[in-house]
């Protein structure tokens, strides 16, 4: 639920001092795409933007952003409220995704409010007041996007106590941006006499004003709150000269010279609704018992009391951030009992009236935690789509006493961070809960137990498969169909939403070891193959599906496609059926069926149904830009490039890694090879840091085609080889393959500089020479399939690495090493290295 005072114009007095040069600087932000206005508390921020709305005649949409607004959806779904409170009929095609909830990815969602920004007439400025209390990084970066593609009627104000924590140097470099500094809002002298001589009942010399001034560099809160001591000071000259050192010093002095000077019940009321982030009368009244209260915010606001009304009614308010951070100071201290009763108080009247989220927080000031777990059990589901910061905030907070009997808690806090990719995070807490529940066996009922340690089982093999240990994973999901053979929500929550984090949409983005994956996959689609009910199996056939294609095993991976689609477990979930889809249609262009490859594709469109529709065109969209490419049809992959909104100046993230690779080979293509070599540069950087071998490989295979277009042939040789170095000892074929002729040519060349033929390098550029070729071979496989680690282990031989060179490498022990070539031996049928060498030239 948002209050609508969220996007009221905070009302100001009219006896505020007229400040025109101030107004001037503020209009230059109807030049720019950006106005910062910058500066620490009591500076009169919001009072300045007030001021310059009033004089403005262009449509203002203001948003009061505060901590609870840190979260993608609430953010983003203020400021579009925000403008519908000025333009009805805005946000049409944007309502539907904020409703159901947040995507990790916010790009295309920004792209639709561009869209409608884009189809409103006339100008329109947007204030987001206090946006320092904005961390989320999500936040950030689709802000940034949506500033750097601002139609050029559109004006962002902005108000925040510190820089802003995006990318404004190319703004600043376009001219697209101004700010306002301390500097620019600081009195000068003048503004000062003025501001004593008009809005004050004190007849203070002109000398006493200057001293003031300098005492306060300016500070206008400094000022306000001299002039409300001095009203009460018998020795006006004594009390100026008190006004020393730095500025929050004076603040402290000052307002605790006026609250001293409060009647007792004011104080009381100060102090116990400074809790509050704003507040009404009714609020006020439960919250202190005063049934007085809408005459205590009246009286307040004639004291000019820092106290600021939020609607023209007058009906909520808020304290000046100075003196509601002094008033929570001074109340945490003088009596906590107390202070705990006034948060209770306040979370209740908060959840009475449907702000359950305000409520949680005073609940966990208030240290009501059965209420905290009482309001998340409402709705899970619902808070992990749209609050999901706020609920990991309130489960970390939770003592373990209180969620020590509520394990679906501690799950969804899991599951949660799962999905936002934290996934170290998610390790850690989960061997913790672990342990934890484990030991409640027996002390809960028998199927209640079974349901929460098959859940955290399955977790356990879900973190234990990202981090490629395939026996642990194996372990753990043998324990969750044990005790959970059916399955759970948790299993496929989120799997119809984009959750943008999900790599490239590549299952294999986080696999290290393609021989020790396929035998856990097909081992476990085996397992749940016979269930009707289980759409989880559709991650396995994905994985297995990108495994057999990767290999260029494209009737097997047509094969499972078609089992797959045979299910109906999984096949309204977007996620999975997009994958499904992109996979199809990359098959049927390595047949050599490009017709048939577009139409599926183009098929897929119409087959979604997801809230986050638009978000899925877009990876639909880039696949079709990819696919035009490999077809040779340039130009509609330069209508995707001119349409996506990506440039190749754009901050990268494995996030949109797949996009920015299109990008990067659009470029090439067209020419601009200068321009796709810097985005790929800063690709390869992005990559060396992380620990995903798949993009690796992909991203200096693209650099070295895109040396080689620009004929930089010996250059090109160099990236080439790292990224046949990373890919032969996982077998990668069609990564390479997939380029088509110029990776031929790029291969026949590296072979040609390589000094022996004869080494595994040699042998697997030959195995992908031949696979482009198509040429048929002379099976002389081994009758008996070599495991995952025999492969490794006589790649190693072909190198000519001894056993002890191959046990440091693979850090296992010399005996394992002798174990495995004793096993290779047989299954060669051989008697010796020598033997196996000479056969591994045949085969």
């Amino acid at each position: 639920m948002i209050v609508n005072t969220k996007f009221q114009i905070p009302h100001i007095r009219n006896t505020m001092v007229s400040r025109p040069k101030l107004m001037r600087k503020l209009n230059e932000g109807m030049e720019t795409k950006l106005m910062l206005v910058s500066a620490q508390a009591g500076y009169g921020k919001t009072t300045a933007l007030c001021e310059w709305v009033k004089q403005c005649t262009t449509f203002v949409a203001w948003v009061s952003l505060d901590k609870h607004d840190n979260e993608w959806i609430s953010f983003w779904s203020c400021v579009t409220a925000s403008i519908q409170e000025r333009i009805p009929s805005f946000g049409q095609t944007i309502g539907c995704l904020l409703e159901e909830g947040p995507s990790e990815s916010s790009e295309p969602m920004i792209k639709e409010l561009l869209n409608e920004l884009n189809h409103i007439t006339g100008e329109l400025v947007i204030i987001l007041d206090d946006y320092h209390f904005i961390e989320l990084p999500d936040i950030h970066q689709s802000l940034s996007y949506l500033l750097e593609h601002f139609p050029p009627h559109i004006h962002l104000y902005i108000a925040s106590r510190t820089d802003l924590p995006i990318p404004t140097t190319r703004l600043l470099a376009k001219g697209e941006m101004h700010s306002i500094q301390m500097h620019d809002l600081r009195f000068e002298l003048e503004e000062g006499v003025v501001f004593f001589r008009d809005t004050t009942d004190l007849s203070l010399t002109k000398g006493q004003v200057t001293e003031l001034f300098h005492r306060t560099e300016g500070w206008v809160s400094g000022l306000q709150l001299a002039a409300i001591s001095l009203k009460r000071s018998a020795n006006i000259k004594q009390s100026i000269q008190q006004f020393t050192g730095q500025q929050h010093h004076i603040a402290d002095y000052l307002l605790e010279e006026v609250f001293l000077h409060q009647s007792e019940t004011m104080r009381s009321f100060l102090l116990e609704t400074s809790i509050l982030s704003r507040m009404n009368h009714s609020l006020c009244q439960a919250v202190t018992g005063q049934m007085n209260s809408q005459e205590q915010l009246q009286r307040l606001e004639q004291l000019n009391l820092f106290i600021i009304p939020l609607d023209e009614e007058r009906n909520w308010y808020r304290y000046h951030h100075l003196l509601s951070d002094f008033l929570r100071q001074l109340g945490s201290r003088t009596n906590s009992d107390k202070w705990i009763q006034v948060h209770i108080r306040a979370a209740k009247w908060l959840e009475k009236k449907g702000f359950d989220e305000e409520a949680v927080e005073h609940y966990l000031e208030g240290q009501q935690f059965a209420d905290v777990i009482r309001l998340i059990e409402k709705n899970p589901p619902a808070l992990m789509q749209s609050k999901s910061v706020a609920l990991m905030r309130w489960v970390t907070v939770l003592p373990e006493s209180a969620i020590a009997e509520k394990p679906m808690i501690e799950i969804f806090y899991i599951a949660v961070m799962m999905l936002g990719g934290k996934w170290e995070a998610a390790f850690q807490r989960m061997e913790q809960t672990k342990v934890r529940f484990e030991a409640l066996q027996g002390k809960l009922p028998d199927v209640d137990w079974n349901k929460v340690m098959g859940n955290i089982y399955f977790y356990c093999g879900m973190a234990s498969y990202i981090q490629n240990d395939f026996v642990r994973a194996s372990d753990y999901l043998a324990l969750t169909e044990r005790y959970m053979p059916e399955g759970s929500y948790f299993q496929v929550m989120g799997v119809n939403r984009y959750e943008g984090y999900s790599r490239n949409y590549d299952q294999l983005t986080l696999i290290k070891d393609l021989y020790a994956a396929e035998d856990f996959i097909r081992k476990w689609i085996k397992v749940w193959e016979n269930k009707n009910d289980y759409p989880f199996i559709g991650y396995m056939y994905l994985a297995y599906i990108h495994l057999l294609y990767e290999w260029n095993r494209l009737e097997e991976a047509e094969f499972y496609f078609g089992q797959s689609l045979g299910r109906k477990d999984h096949q309204p979930l977007a996620r999975i059926r997009i994958q499904l889809g992109i996979a199809a249609s990359r098959i049927e262009q390595a047949k050599g069926n490009p017709k048939r490859a577009s139409e599926l594709l183009a098929q897929l469109k119409s087959e979604i149904n997801s809230p986050d529709y638009a978000f899925f065109i877009v990876k639909i969209e880039t696949e079709q830009a990819y696919l035009s490419l490999r077809q040779g049809s340039l130009q509609d992959a330069l209508d995707w490039l001119e349409r996506c909104g990506l440039a190749h100046t754009d901050e990268v993230s494995l996030n949109l890694m797949a996009e920015h690779l299109i990008v990067a080979r659009v470029l090439a293509a067209s020419e601009r090879i200068e321009e796709a070599l810097y985005l790929l540069e800063r690709l390869y950087l992005l990559v060396c840091k992380g620990d995903c071998l798949r993009d690796h490989t992909k991203v200096l295979i693209v650099q070295s085609v895109t040396l080689w277009h620009s004929g930089q042939t010996e250059a090109a040789l160099i990236p080439l080889g790292t990224a046949l170095d990373l890919a032969k000892p996982d077998g990668y074929i069609r990564s390479f393959i997939d380029e088509g002729s110029v990776m031929a040519e790029m291969l026949n060349a590296y072979s040609n500089v390589q000094q022996d033929s004869n080494t595994s390098s040699g042998f697997y550029v030959k195995q992908l020479l031949r696979a482009m070729n198509d040429t048929p071979e002379v099976d002389q496989s081994p009758k008996e399939k070599l495991t995952g680690q025999e492969f490794k282990i006589f790649l190693l031989m072909m190198d000519r690495l001894m056993n002890k060179e191959i046990a440091e490498r693979l850090n296992i022990t010399v005996d394992t090493v002798k174990f495995h070539i004793k096993n290779i031996y047989k299954k060669l049928e051989v008697n010796n290295r020598k033997q196996a060498l000479q056969l591994a030239k045949k085969l």
